[in-house]
């Protein structure tokens, strides 16, 4: 099985929640399939900032997309690179980031392996 980058950028994180895959505002919904581990460089964060990652996912296609992983960073961050669990993604899924307290640059990379 190969390993590919999906999705991959750049953005100074604010307090609109934001789609990775889509590069919007968010929850989006992207529907390939696959196993998906988020790689977020979090060097930029200092003493006061609050950023929460969250994963949405449909159980069934016809489902509500919900959070199926929530995780908040509060200040520097050592090591400054988070790695979030591989996930089996396919119904209706995205990656959020929303910067909770500050205003985060956090470069990022969706990994797939299908």
């Amino acid at each position: 099985m190969a390993i590919t980058e999906a999705f991959a950028g750049t953005e100074a994180v604010s307090t609109t929640e934001h789609s990775l895959t889509t590069d919007t505002a968010g929850p989006d919904t992207e529907t390939s399939d696959g196993v998906f581990q988020v790689f977020l460089d979090v060097s930029d964060m200092v003493t006061g900032d609050d950023l929460q990652i969250r994963v949405y996912e449909k159980v069934q296609s016809g489902d509500t997309q919900r959070i199926v992983y929530q995780s908040n960073l509060f200040g520097p961050q050592s090591p400054p690179i988070f790695v979030l669990p591989s996930l089996v993604l396919m119904h209706g899924w995205d990656v959020t980031l929303d910067a909770i307290a500050g205003t985060i640059t956090v470069t990022w990379s969706i990994r797939k392996v299908a």
